[in-house]
């Protein structure tokens, strides 16, 4: 939220307050004497107010109907989550609708109690509504950015930039879109960590799970080894891969070639087509079982060695 908007919140919040607790009518240990200082102080500063006295009451009625619509708007908001924790949708779309539906419900929920308490109290939304045009216009700058994030939000749902669930990438921060909001989107690493990101702020996002990722495997040879040897062993290796790992390789990984001549070995690349989720397990999997292949069938993989002479 903009900083200038939580000010002019807190402002309006402070004054209503100071209002309400200078209001004659439920000042009742105030002698009338003080009753009518008070009133002609404010009249002197904001002209008759003595209306708001009578129309706005704060008393035992009211306070009822306040602490019911409260809990009634808590109600409808935790009743209608866990009816939609029943729903599972099968995509990425349909979380994302019902993660940005979810959203929607608790900030309505928020307006109407908000609007329905005032109204509770004796407060005119209507007069109200019609008399504050110069405040609307200032709320409206100061909410420029929280307008832009829930504009924002929408169009991710609908443009289907990505989804709840995807693996994005956002400014080197890499996770799972762990929900979509009307104006904030969560997303959670590896580690568990959320970072919460402003729907506006949002740009140059790289969604990973909209194609096949490739995990890599180089594999080292010597080069007293026969390249010819070496290729027969990594397509049998690879073969059993998708036998042995079908959850993680829906396809035989393939082989490239030489990828280089170092100086002490010649690197063989191999690749894999596998979801975003699975492309480091498919790695540390691929890794592991081509060397174990590479040592069953005799093939040298080199190390560095030091070889250090002793001075007479």
């Amino acid at each position: 939220m903009n900083s200038y908007l939580k000010k002019v919140i807190i402002f309006a919040i402070a004054l209503v307050l100071f209002l309400i607790a200078t209001n004659p009518a439920i000042l009742w240990f105030l002698p009338e004497s003080a009753k009518a200082g008070l009133l002609e102080t404010w009249e002197g500063l904001f002209g008759n107010v003595s209306s708001v006295a009578s129309v706005v009451t704060i008393n035992w009625v009211s306070i009822f109907k306040i602490v019911a619509i409260v809990l009634a708007s808590c109600l409808v908001v935790n009743l209608v989550r866990f009816v939609t924790g029943f729903i599972k949708p099968k995509t990425g779309k349909g979380m994302s609708i019902l993660s940005m539906a979810n959203s929607f419900i608790t900030y309505a929920a928020v307006l109407v109690a908000i609007v329905w308490c005032l109204t509770a109290i004796g407060i005119n939304l209507s007069t109200v509504f019609a008399s504050i045009g110069i405040i609307a216009l200032i709320v409206g700058f100061a909410a420029e950015s929280l307008i832009a994030d829930v504009i924002t939000g929408i169009f991710l749902v609908f443009e289907d930039e990505f989804n709840v669930g995807d693996i994005v990438e956002l400014n080197g921060f890499r996770g799972t879109v762990d929900s979509i909001g009307i104006r904030v989107t969560c997303i959670r690493d590896a580690g568990g960590n959320i970072k919460v990101i402003n729907n506006s702020g949002i740009k140059d996002i790289l969604n990973r799970s909209k194609t096949a990722s490739r995990a890599v495997c180089d594999m080292p040879i010597g080069y007293g080894e026969s390249i010819e040897n070496a290729e027969k062993v990594v397509d049998k290796i690879s073969d059993e891969l998708v036998k042995k790992y079908p959850e993680t390789f829906a396809s035989k990984p393939k082989y490239l070639g030489v990828q280089s001549l170092d100086a002490s070995s010649v690197t063989l690349r191999i690749v894999a087509e596998v979801d975003e989720k699975s492309v480091f397990s498919a790695q540390r999997l691929m890794n592991r079982e081509y060397k174990l292949g590479f040592d069953k069938a005799g093939v040298e993989i080199p190390f560095t060695q030091v070889v250090v002479h002793q001075g007479k």
